[in-house]
């Protein structure tokens, strides 16, 4: 029996839909993430869980029992808010201990269950300062201890990092995720942050318009990608639309040149369709080589790797590649060779 099941959900505002036919199951102690663009309803998925918002159709289930008739303080869920949502005039043990008072805990026990929290995140040193006193790092750890002070069975994570720069951003994904481990609680985590989502996940729910896309492993929705707004969305992508064309060998030809497919493409020959394939798997080459030959349009230094902008015919291309093996000879402007494996074309998509 999955530990929360969410089955048919529906939400609107006004003559607005905002979920539509939303399903989820998470099993216990599954790390899940609601990834999407904003403004495809992954928050508000977020809070008919938690109990600020009703569904207007459906039910959500933890541990077998339907929650809706339970308010948000009887439903034992932990929730992390984007905007920390700390008290400013508690400091930081008062903080955390703040849902251990209001469920009447003894004195001994909250005392103690504050001084395991803090020893948690790192900021044992820090319970009697104010919120204000604290880097914004600090006040989400804070935050974070608060929410699973009073053993929920479930957490809620309401894009807690993307108020964060992006070093202090990495290191507490992999604290959050390590601490979530530790203590085996079932999390349901929104983000539009790919990196996060693919980096921290059991599996990943990716929405648009307020349904669920694609759900699966974060291998499988970067690797096989069921649509093209999935393959468009996760990680850059170059897409290429032209026509299959099957004889001896299967193949796609466009302007720019021709990709090799696998055999089992061949029964869509005579059809338009579009071709997705990562920057990482194009790879320059000799021209005798080459699938496809362009013209390099810009090159952009990113630290241990280069991006190259390639004109190839109709498609401009990303290329990406480590910066110490790009040849002398990828400048721009000059021509260049490209090719890439059949088998690391992620997949093909109506182009219409």
């Amino acid at each position: 029996m999955p530990f929360i099941e969410m089955t048919a959900l529906k939400k609107s505002f006004g003559s607005t839909q905002v979920v539509r036919d939303f399903e989820l199951s998470l099993g216990k102690g599954e790390f899940v993430s609601l990834l999407g663009p904003s403004g495809c309803g992954k928050t508000t998925v977020l809070r008919m869980v938690a109990g600020f918002e009703t569904p207007d159709v459906g039910d959500i289930r933890i541990e077998g029992e339907s929650v809706l008739r339970h308010r948000a303080s009887q439903r034992h869920i932990g929730m992390v808010f984007q905007s920390y949502a700390l008290f400013p005039n508690l400091t930081v043990a008062e903080n955390v201990a703040f849902g251990l008072k209001v469920a009447r805990a003894a004195v001994a026990e909250t005392r103690h269950r504050v001084d395991e929290m803090l020893e948690m995140v790192g900021l044992g040193a820090m319970r009697d300062r104010y919120p204000y006193q604290l880097s914004g790092g600090q006040q989400q750890r804070v935050a974070l201890a608060r929410a699973i002070a009073p053993r929920p069975r479930v957490l809620l994570l309401d894009e807690p990092l993307s108020a964060l720069d992006a070093k202090i951003r990495a290191a507490l994904r992999s604290e959050i995720r390590t601490i979530q481990r530790q203590l085996g609680i079932t999390t349901l985590f929104v983000t539009h942050d790919q990196e996060e989502a693919l980096s921290m996940s059991d599996r990943i729910v990716v929405m648009n318009g307020g349904k669920a896309e694609q759900i699966g492993p974060p291998e499988a929705i970067y690797n096989r990608p069921g649509t093209r707004f999935v393959a468009e969305f996760i990680g850059s992508l170059n897409v290429i639309e032209g026509q299959i064309v099957a004889g001896d060998s299967t193949h796609l030809v466009f302007s720019g040149g021709r990709l090799d497919l696998l055999p089992n493409f061949a029964g869509l020959a005579g059809q338009s369709v579009a071709v997705a394939i990562r920057p990482q798997s194009l790879r320059f080459c000799a021209e005798e080589q080459a699938l496809m030959r362009g013209v390099v349009r810009n090159i952009e230094f990113l630290g241990a790797f280069s991006r190259v902008h390639v004109s190839c015919g109709s498609a401009n291309l990303l290329v990406d590649g480590f910066a110490r093996d790009l040849s002398t000879n990828v400048t721009v402007g000059s021509p260049i060779g490209l090719t890439v494996r059949s088998d690391e074309i992620l997949h093909l998509f109506d182009n219409k």
